[in-house]
């Protein structure tokens, strides 16, 4: 399982690649593993506000529907709209081309609640037991 050492992670499997203030933000290889072949992604809008930990989207597969939770505040800058296309994206590459929507933070410091890849690693195996 592919779990890159320079992005942030949830305990929703969502992940951030902080760069200043701004948060690309995606789902997880073992969340789109867990959810099988993807068939449909609903983002919001350029414009829209997010909340940390409240849901922004929705994923769909054709096993099941999961919510996307924001991994932090603000403004959406940016939505990958390919990806409302091509949702096996997602399962293809779900950290480059797979990204979902570009956060500008409002709250940086909620980035510090994140976890580390070696974090997110080990939260995995707790909760697989």
């Amino acid at each position: 399982m592919n779990i890159p050492s320079d992005l942030k992670y949830t305990r929703e499997h969502e992940w951030a690649r902080i760069e200043g203030d701004v948060a690309t933000v995606g789902i997880t290889d073992y969340a789109q593993e867990e959810l099988g072949d993807i068939v449909n992604v609903e983002l919001p809008e350029e414009g829209d506000e997010v909340r940390k930990e409240e849901p922004f989207g929705a994923v769909e597969s054709v096993k099941a529907s999961s919510e996307i939770f924001a991994p932090v505040s603000g403004k959406v800058l940016e939505v990958n709209e390919p990806l409302l296309d091509a949702p096996a994206t997602l399962n293809e590459d779900p950290y480059d081309d797979g990204w979902l929507i570009k956060i500008q933070m409002s709250k940086p410091e909620e980035v510090a609640s994140l976890m580390s890849a070696e974090q997110y690693a080990r939260y995995l195996k707790e909760e697989s037991k």
